[in-house]
């Protein structure tokens, strides 16, 4: 799988990024190599989030897929 992210430089210095795909999905690092890996951790963290289960679904069904 793969998925794009927006690189910016931060003002006081480093680098942070944004996954656009994944709502909210952001980190950063004081450099492109720790940014990354910081990146793989936020996009695990936030696509293994845990669901709200009483949140209200109409007419749908939670299920969990592995991709």
């Amino acid at each position: 799988m793969k998925i794009k992210i927006i690189i910016h430089e931060a003002e006081e210095g480093g680098l942070w990024a944004e996954v656009p795909s994944i709502p909210g999905c952001a980190t950063q690092g004081e450099t492109f190599e720790e940014l990354l890996m910081n990146l793989y951790k936020a996009i695990e963290g936030c696509l293994s989030a845990k669901f709200d289960q009483n949140a209200k679904i109409n007419d749908g069904k939670i299920m969990e897929i592995a991709i």
